[in-house]
Parts: structure tokens; sequence; C-alpha cells
């Protein structure tokens, strides 16, 4: 039996490679007329960034500031996403239309990944990956390799060739 993929999840930190990954996600889309839906996730503050802003931020006005920067820094990234969008679809007849959803999120990524997988009834889920040192994969892990281990659906890596940049992004 033959898979039949109606949605999926296209997960992106923005980086250099999103073009080359988002075209991935896209070629799949066309050829199962499927919807893609993005992802991007910053995580909030750590700890002890949050206190270093509420030392040097007015008591009190430290959320607000930060707050209102998580807006602002959300309206950049959506509007950046769709213009990766309009660019990578403008020779499909389809075109943008096949872009179901742009989600932003403060949650670590593998979560966010995650639930928005379950969320949007994603069938796969396309996501890059850098060269990594066999040192930092042991201690840190990346994201790609945390998704791979726990989706219940299948998962894409895109490997993003090394120097790999795109123009305009």
């Amino acid at each position: 039996m033959i898979p039949k993929i109606n949605n999926i999840l296209y997960c992106t930190g923005l980086g250099s490679g999103s073009p080359y990954v988002f075209r991935y996600a896209l070629s799949i889309a066309q050829k199962y007329d499927a919807k893609i839906h993005i992802i991007h996730s910053h995580e909030s503050l750590t700890p002890a960034a949050q206190n270093m802003a509420d030392l040097y931020i007015v008591n009190g006005t430290a959320n607000d500031v930060l707050e209102n920067a998580f807006v602002e820094i959300n309206k950049e990234i959506h509007e950046r996403l769709e213009k990766l969008c309009a660019k990578e679809t403008s020779s499909d007849p389809q075109g943008i239309d096949r872009v179901a959803s742009i989600t932003i999120t403060k949650l670590p990524p593998k979560q966010a990944i995650l639930e928005e997988a379950k969320t949007r009834e994603a069938d796969l889920i396309v996501l890059g990956s850098h060269r990594h040192s066999v040192l930092s994969d042991a201690m840190l892990g990346s994201t790609a390799l945390k998704v791979l281990h726990q989706a219940t659906i299948p998962v894409m890596v895109v490997r993003i060739p090394e120097g790999f940049q795109e123009e305009g992004f």
C-alpha cells in the first residue's frame, strides 16, 4: 500500500538552508497534492537571562519589554516565512495555497515539532540538519536527532550541504 500524504510539517530555524529544505517539502506536497504546515520555534529566555533582564530593566517593565520584543520578532519571522513561501511556490499553479499554516512558538524545538505534528495531523515531518561533531551530538543532540527518535510518523531529514548559502534569504 502506498502511503497517502495529506499534511506535511516543515520545520525551520530560518537558517541559510531553509529554502533548500523547503523545496523538499514542496516537492512532496506537489506529488501528493498535500498541504504544508510550517513551524518555527524559539525558546523563551533561560532563567539566568530572565534574571539579567530583570536586573537591568526597571522592575515591572522587563516582562512588558520582552513580550513586546517577542511580538515584533514573531511578526518579522512570519514575514520572512511568507516571503520564502511566495518565492518558492511562484512556479506552482497552486502556489501559496499549498501552505496551510505558519506557527511560531516559544516552546523548545523538539517539543514544538512533535506537538504541532499531532495538532496538524501531519503524515510527514520535514526538517534540515547541519553537520555536527560526534561530541556535540553525544552531549547535546540535535533537534533533528531528537525528533527522529521520538516521532510517531515518518521524518525526512534533509542534509544541508556544507557551506550552502541562499541568496536573498
